[in-house]
């Protein structure tokens, strides 16, 4: 498998995680299919860390790396930002939540917040040292 193609497969279950994120409580089968697909979304960068450690491809793995190093910094830091403005107005409210769906996808998507947090730090470690 390219890895052209993988990073492709990658971008698509981020754009389809991030847009079936903003199901507002999603029940039953939905929610099974929704968790099901955020742990899909994290099986392309895993054989890209499988590869680039097979094929000691330092700039496969740094980007693997540099993305889940900015996805957990700014998860973490939106997370925080909405619990600071949880007393503030709604809208603003709406508008740091709508931001975390879009950079966190399959974080909201699943509605399980820390397996995703936790596969990002096993591509951050996994992918840390070739």
């Amino acid at each position: 498998m390219k890895n052209q193609f993988l990073y492709a497969l990658w971008g698509a279950l981020f754009i389809l995680c991030a847009g079936l994120g903003f199901i507002p409580e999603p029940a039953g089968a939905l929610s099974v299919l929704l968790t099901g697909l955020s742990i899909l979304f994290f099986l392309p960068p895993a054989v890209l860390v499988w590869k680039g450690r097979r094929e000691k491809d330092r700039q496969g793995l740094m980007l693997v790396r540099n993305l889940s190093i900015v996805s957990l910094g700014l998860s973490a830091t939106l997370i925080i930002a909405n619990f600071l403005v949880a007393f503030r107005s709604e809208l603003l409210g709406d508008i740091l939540h709508g931001v975390l769906v879009v950079v966190s996808s399959p974080m909201i998507c699943s509605g399980n917040w820390a397996m995703s947090l936790f596969f990002w730090a096993c591509l951050l470690i996994a992918s840390a040292r070739p």
